[in-house]
């Protein structure tokens, strides 16, 4: 863990360059002083083609993100990366705010490790020797 998984409305998919959100994601988690794992961070994203915005009468779009993380880490913690999250969402959507409708959200899903099932080397690949 973390898991960042942001979804978008295809009606700005051509405008959004998805992968570079993606890449700033994880240099913001990885800069967390570890607060998380580097070899747990995964980042995803989900382009929606059945949605519905408002009334439905303009060409509304959304981006929302979800942050998952495991239990244990300080309300400091949280606020920070939260904070820092949304930053970088706010900055990479910045242009295409300024020039359409558009929302913007995130939320933090915190659990317990009861109920989560994990097997992942690539934490091998991050233990210093």
């Amino acid at each position: 863990m973390p898991h960042f998984i942001v979804e978008y409305t295809d009606n700005i998919k051509e405008e959004i360059d998805i992968l570079t959100l993606l890449e700033k994601v994880n240099s913001t988690l990885i800069a967390q002083n570890g607060t998380f794992p580097v070899g747990g961070i995964r980042s995803r994203a989900v382009e929606l083609k059945h949605y519905q915005i408002a009334d439905g009468k303009e060409d509304d779009a959304f981006v929302h993100a979800t942050l998952k993380i495991g239990s244990g880490r300080s309300p400091g913690e949280k606020d920070k990366v939260c904070n820092e999250l949304f930053e970088v969402m706010k900055e990479h959507f910045a242009c295409l705010f300024e020039k359409r409708y558009l929302a913007l959200s995130m939320e933090l899903m915190e659990f317990s490790e009861g109920g989560t099932y994990k097997q992942n080397n690539i934490h091998e690949r991050f233990k210093q020797s």
